[in-house]
């Protein structure tokens, strides 16, 4: 075993060498592609060759309710969240927009709407329950519920990787998930609550106060949660523990992950805490304007792509950055080197 190890370390090693010396003697100053020049060593990294492709892309939004949003934590009603899936499947959401823009096949999936949809929809049926449970009162999940919603996840990516695909972006729809989230945040990194509290879906101060304090008294019921797991089952949503088995599988299939906004970096980082090599996989693809977005990928020793001031989730920051993925693997394997355009390359 240690052999092996030991040549694949070698073997990785040589690759990087090839791969920043392919990138370097491209025609053009060094280094002058910025973030790009490392978006393509980090692809050919995760694909080991120096010529990777990007093969079926796939967006999965992923959608449920929250207990805790009966307590007023959300700007809007939670009948949006299945009023946003049936807008999912009719193709008038922004990531129906930007995923036809750049051919990009979009799934979504019931991970636990509050809501009986209709037969025939072209939907993923993966609901573990109607809605999380109101963490004021007890757990969001069951240890079988959360068990099923992480099966359920990785079953969802099993099936996308038959095609080919290769790379697969994550989002999500759910009326208080961004309470979930900054109450996770909080416990896997022991800050303080309102360090990890924003306006989610457009909360006015008063209401932004009223988030604090509920959530405040969520946190102070469950002094004893420590690992990821107890973390996400007690304080998370259905939708984000899917989007946790579905990284998950994703990376066991070596599948570059296209991270969105706050909600699905919550869940990489939840993934994290179990498995760091997780985000040798991960492109993070926009930073959102939710107020700890910015903080947790700096935690996460992270940078993202874009910053364009979005807050709307459902994978829209991924559909967006596919295009400068495209163009970091593109200039790689199509623009030419000093030697072979004939330039001459600085002394």
């Amino acid at each position: 075993m240690q052999l092996h190890n030991s040549i694949k370390m070698t073997d990785t090693s040589m690759l990087a060498d090839e791969l920043q010396h392919k990138i370097d003697f491209k025609t053009k100053p060094l280094g002058a592609l910025g973030s790009l020049e490392q978006l393509a060593y980090k692809i050919g990294i995760v694909q080991q060759t120096v010529s990777p492709e990007l093969i079926k892309p796939y967006m999965v939004v992923f959608a449920a309710d929250h207990g805790i949003a009966a307590s007023g934590v959300s700007a809007y009603p939670q009948e949006v969240t299945y009023q946003m899936v049936m807008n999912f499947l009719g193709g008038g959401a922004a990531i129906n927009v930007f995923c036809r823009q750049h051919g990009i096949t979009i799934k979504i999936v019931d991970a636990g709407v509050n809501f009986d949809f209709p037969p025939g929809l072209e939907l993923i049926g993966k609901k573990v329950r109607k809605s999380s449970r109101n963490m004021l009162e007890e757990p969001a999940m069951t240890l079988d519920e959360y068990s099923k919603a992480l099966e359920n996840g990785r079953s969802v990516v099993s099936e996308i990787a038959e095609s080919g695909c290769n790379i697969i972006g994550f989002g999500e729809m759910g009326i208080g998930n961004t309470s979930a989230s900054s109450l996770m945040m909080s416990k896997l990194f022991d800050l303080p609550l309102a360090d990890c509290i924003g306006r989610g879906t457009g909360l006015d101060d008063v209401q932004l106060l009223h988030k604090l304090h509920i959530l405040s008294e969520v946190i102070d019921r469950y002094p004893y949660l420590v690992t990821a797991d107890e973390i996400a089952q007690t304080l998370g949503g259905l939708e984000i523990v899917q989007m946790m088995g579905a990284m998950e599988e994703a990376y066991q299939k070596n599948m570059l992950i296209m991270v969105d906004g706050f909600i699905a970096s919550i869940a990489v980082a939840a993934v994290w805490k179990k498995n760091p090599q997780i985000l040798e996989n991960c492109i993070f693809c926009h930073v959102s304007d939710e107020n700890a977005h910015q903080k947790l990928l700096e935690m996460l020793g992270q940078k993202a792509l874009l910053n364009l001031n979005l807050r709307l989730g459902e994978g829209t920051g991924c559909s967006l950055a596919y295009p400068l993925i495209q163009s970091a693997v593109n200039f790689l394997n199509e623009m030419s080197s000093f030697e072979d355009a004939h330039v001459s390359n600085k002394d």
